[in-house]
C-alpha cells in the first residue's frame, strides 16, 4: 500500500493531469468555427505565401475530447486509480484473479472428476488423461526434460526406464510432489588426480567401455572404500538416495572420461523443484501417470 505522501502524490497528479488536459484543449481551440468567420494566422510563412493558420477544431471533435475528460473522472470514481481510494465497484486486480480461476475451476471439474477415481493403471491407458497429462508436461516440465521426453544434460530421460529415484506411479508422484535434491560430494581434494583417474577408469569398465585394465583395476579398491555406500558393490546405484546406475551406460552428464573426472572431482547438484504448490492434486495424477507412461510407450 502507498503511504500517505505518495498517496497524496499519485491524486494530486492524476487530478491535476486531467484539468490540465481540459485547460489546454479549451485554451488552444483557436478562433471560433462559426461559418464564415476568418481563420487567424499564426505569422508563419514559407515560400513567400504559405502561411500555417490556426484553424479551430471542428466543435464536434471538441466534444468527444471533453467526453474523453468526463470518462476519466468516473473510471477514478468506479476504481481504483486514485492512491489508496479504492473506488466505489471495489474491483482489485486480486479479485478478479480469484474470480476468474475459480471460474476456471468449475469449469474444469467435470473433466477432472472423470479420473479422479481410477486406479494408476487405468490412468495411463486413458487417452483423454495422456493428452491433458501431455499439455500439462508440455507447460510444466519440458523446459527441462524436453517436449518429448528424453531430457538434455543433467536433466534425466523419462523414456528409457532407468530411473534415479523409480519409476513406478507412486515414486514418479512423489517426485511431482516434493521434488529431488541430488547431490555428489566433490572427491578431488580426497582422491588426488591419480585417484580420479584411476576411479573413472574403473567406472568406465563398469559401462563395458574399454579402458586400461591396471587402471581399473587401482580404481577398483578406491571404488570400495568410497563410492560403493551410494552407488553400491555392483555399481548398480541406489533409488532410495537418487544415486545413480554406473553399470548401465546411461549419463546424465555425460559418460566420456573428461565428464566422468569432473563428476568425481567437483561433485554435483541436482534440484527437481516441487509441484505440490504449483499444481493440484488432480494435475500431479495426470502428470505422473503419463511421465510413467513414457517408457511404457517408447
Amino acid at each position: 500500500m502507498l503511504n500517505s505522501f505518495w498517496n497524496w502524490f499519485v491524486i494530486i497528479i492524476s487530478i491535476a493531469s486531467i484539468l490540465g488536459c481540459w485547460w489546454l484543449l479549451h485554451w488552444t481551440r483557436g478562433v471560433s468555427d462559426r461559418e464564415g468567420e476568418e481563420v487567424g494566422s499564426t505569422g508563419h510563412i514559407w515560400d513567400e505565401n504559405i502561411r500555417e493558420l490556426n484553424a479551430p477544431l471542428p466543435r464536434w471533435w471538441l466534444h468527444l475530447f471533453n467526453i474523453t475528460i468526463i470518462f476519466a473522472f468516473l473510471y477514478l470514481l468506479l476504481f481504483p486509480g486514485l492512491g489508496n481510494v479504492p473506488g466505489i465497484l471495489g474491483w482489485t486486480q486480486i479479485g478478479q484473479y480469484e474470480s476468474e480461476r475459480a471460474a476456471a475451476t468449475e469449469a474444469q471439474e467435470s473433466v477432472y472428476a472423470r479420473f479422479r477415481d481410477m486406479d494408476p493403471a487405468a490412468l495411463t491407458a486413458d487417452a483423454e488423461a495422456n493428452e491433458i497429462g501431455h499439455r500439462l508436461f508440455a507447460n510444466n516440465c519440458a523446459m527441462c526434460h524436453g517436449s518429448d521426453g528424453r531430457g538434455a544434460r543433467s536433466f534425466p530421460n523419462l523414456t528409457d526406464n532407468d530411473w534415479l529415484y523409480g519409476g513406478s506411479f507412486e515414486q514418479v508422484l512423489t517426485s511431482i510432489n516434493k521434488g529431488r535434491v541430488g547431490t555428489m560430494p566433490p572427491w578431488g581434494a580426497v582422491l588426488g588426480e591419480d585417484g580420479v583417474s584411476e576411479v573413472v577408469a574403473y567406472v568406465q569398465q563398469l559401462a563395458g567401455q574399454e579402458v586400461d585394465a591396471q587402471l581399473a583395476e587401482a580404481g577398483q579398491a578406491r571404488y570400495a572404500t568410497i563410492c560403493i555406500a551410494c552407488h553400491g558393490m555392483d555399481g548398480t546405484g541406489n533409488q532410495a538416495l537418487g544415486a545413480p546406475n554406473l553399470s548401465n551406460n546411461i549419463w546424465l552428464y555425460g559418460g566420456d572420461a573428461a565428464s566422468i573426472a569432473e563428476s568425481v572431482n567437483m561433485g554435483r547438484a541436482g534440484k527437481m523443484p516441487a509441484h505440490e504448490n504449483l499444481l493440484n492434486e488432480d494435475r500431479r495424477r495426470l502428470l505422473a501417470a503419463y511421465v510413467t507412461g513414457l517408457s511404457e510407450r517408447q
